[in-house]
């Protein structure tokens, strides 16, 4: 019996199970040998027996809200770690002349892909002459074979300039950035492609990657990893190698990418007071070659996972004539046209039964500005029995608990938050603050089941360090005056109700942040069905360490018992997947372990 028997006896089951190490080697190895069905059966309960006497069990959104919990800086580990050089080989262009370099994929619709690079040569110094577009095409290869494309697209390409013209300051023009939308792909299927420009010839090596499930209550990407603050230091490579080994089918960047605006002030060859070294300066100089390299440090994920970005406050990067936000509106494709926003800045999609929406926090978010007119109206039109799942997503939080940029997005969530509340999100990803915090259901600052859960994952790696203080530790309270935000109004509030009342900060952690925690790290969120999702955040420092996490919950939407405004809202919850002691279902707990246990014996004795 052959191991091309394992994928027939994983599909065994009629449901989304843990494909655990364990359980895998479990069927190789039953498959290997050649015994009995009395005893494969026999080696199963062994192993299945041993698995529920030592799972633990995950936690559900519906025994919370939960007692706050803090998990303080380990000080065996270093707050932050240096930029990486720009001849360090993950950043060094490996190619020549019009060869396509860091290629990246997002997503467009259900049936089409975004894919881009960039070609030629960056420049940088005092004079710098733009390439021209023209002289290179924009072309993409794709087919469902490997070695044999079928189909071909062709896209736009452009360049950008970010210029200073003062004194000791330098300019840069970018290579040739390329984008080239392709579609009419089948879901869940896998395509290989090149990029470039066959006319040179000068296309790229065959890159790979495998659609989404089409959007639908019962189909669902396989892990959705998310990063926020990412940055290119020795604790972005452990971020970025710890997301690879979790094996993403997507990824999403909550805001602050490359840190380019730091590298001369603080990166590993830039100058410690940027406002001493050029006084003459009104704009502080972004160091673009940093975008490159970023691009080429991903390009290995990117160039087969669709990577989906919002801008944050490192993405503003102001230049001559009041410009701003040049190199994220340049080099990023997203779905704006085909969600109807026309704005790089906020966009929606769909990923399988999922449906998240993008939103700007450096750009007007008032209630009467565009944005929120989009999003009003764009929620309006959301089928929750074709998408259940609402997930949103923007860089300043709204519910954080650390020092670092307490209520310096209060404005923000004034205008927007109960439009958000009205119509059902169910899950808010920010980053931002760079620390791990997880909330309680909330809404205005009170415990809420119907409530979205906040979680802020700004922890990436970037060259700022990691946030230690709290805003209720003793001494650490800002003030007034502190954390002014780099867009938008001042709205710091004192809290008019519950322990805090009449303060600007509360005397511990506050009842609506869960778990918090200052490490480096990523999610991922695994969506189980139309009600169940498991959380999961991952810390660098467990990277070599099988099954460690940091943070582990179910979270569960209630659609009979919160009301949303979105049409179709009458959604029938799904089974659950686990049972656990508040009567659902955990696939590491007691009943669901019987349950898998005489499903293996079944296994045993029928598949095998």
């Amino acid at each position: 019996m052959g191991t091309s028997k394992l994928p027939f006896l994983l599909d065994c089951f009629s449901f989304k199970l843990p494909k655990s190490p364990i359980f895998v080697n479990l069927i190789q190895t039953l498959i290997a040998m050649e015994l009995c069905k009395l005893c494969r059966a026999s080696i199963v309960l062994l192993v299945t027996a041993n698995l529920i006497f030592t799972a633990q069990s995950i936690p559900t959104t519906l025994e919370g809200p939960f007692e706050p919990v803090t998990r303080r800086f380990d000080p065996s580990l270093r707050r932050g770690s240096d930029d990486l050089p720009m001849d360090h080989p993950r950043l060094k262009r490996n190619v020549t002349s019009m060869f396509p370099e860091q290629i990246a994929l997002a997503l467009s619709s259900p049936t089409a892909m975004w894919v881009s690079w960039v070609t030629g040569d960056a420049q940088i110094g005092l004079n710098v002459t733009a390439l021209d577009p023209s002289t290179v095409a924009s072309e993409v290869w794709y087919g469902k074979q490997r070695g044999k494309y079928s189909l071909k697209k062709t896209g736009v390409s452009t360049v950008y300039s970010q210029l200073y013209p003062f004194e000791g300051l330098r300019n840069y023009t970018s290579g040739i950035i390329h984008h080239v939308r392709i579609d009419g792909l089948e879901p869940g299927t896998k395509y290989f492609y090149k990029c470039g420009d066959s006319s040179i010839p000068a296309m790229s090596e065959e890159q790979a990657f495998e659609t989404l499930p089409l959007t639908g209550p019962n189909r669902y990407p396989r892990r959705i990893a998310v990063v926020g603050d990412l940055g290119l230091t020795s604790n972005s490579t452990s971020t970025i190698d710890h997301l690879i080994e979790n094996d993403p089918s997507m990824i999403l960047m909550v805001g602050d990418l490359t840190y380019a605006n730091q590298y001369r002030t603080t990166g590993g060859k830039g100058a410690t007071c940027f406002s001493c070294e050029f006084p003459n300066a009104p704009i502080r100089e972004s160091y673009q070659p940093r975008w490159d390299g970023w691009g080429r440090f991903m390009e290995p994920l990117t160039s087969r996972v669709p990577m989906m970005v919002i801008e944050g406050n490192h993405e503003i990067e102001p230049q001559a004539a009041g410009v701003t936000f040049k190199s994220y509106l340049t080099r990023f494709a997203v779905p704006s046209v085909e969600s109807g926003s026309n704005s790089n800045f906020y966009y929606s999609f769909d990923a399988g039964g999922v449906h998240f929406i993008m939103l700007g926090a450096y750009v007007d978010y008032n209630t009467t500005g565009a944005q929120y007119a989009w999003l009003k109206e764009h929620l309006q039109d959301i089928d929750r029995k074709v998408t259940p799942w609402l997930v949103a997503g923007w860089h300043s939080p709204w519910y954080n608990s650390y020092s670092s940029h307490y209520q310096e997005f209060e404005c923000m969530r004034q205008e927007m938050e109960a439009l958000l509340y009205q119509y059902g999100v169910d899950i808010v990803l920010s980053g931002h603050v760079h620390a791990y915090e997880r909330m309680n259901r909330v809404y205005n600052y009170t415990l809420d089941p119907c409530g979205p859960v906040y979680i802020t994952v700004g922890d990436g790696g970037n060259i700022e360090l990691v946030d230690v203080d709290h805003a209720d530790d003793p001494g650490k309270c800002p003030s007034a005056r502190d954390n002014i935000p780099e867009f938008g109004g001042v709205c710091h509030l004192n809290f008019s109700s519950g322990p805090a009342k009449g303060n600007f900060c509360w005397d511990r952690q506050p009842e609506w942040s869960a778990y918090r925690e200052s490490s480096f790290g990523h999610g991922i969120l695994e969506v189980v069905n139309s009600t169940y999702a498991l959380w999961t955040w991952h810390r660098n420092q467990d990277i070599y360490k099988e099954n460690s996490h940091g943070d582990q919950i179910y979270i569960v939407r209630q659609p009979k018992l919160c009301f949303m405004g979105s049409k179709d809202d009458d959604v029938a919850p799904s089974s659950p997947p686990m049972d656990s002691a508040g009567g659902s279902w955990n696939p590491q707990s007691g009943g669901f372990m019987i349950y898998y246990f005489l499903l293996l014996i079944l296994i045993s004795l029928q598949c095998l």
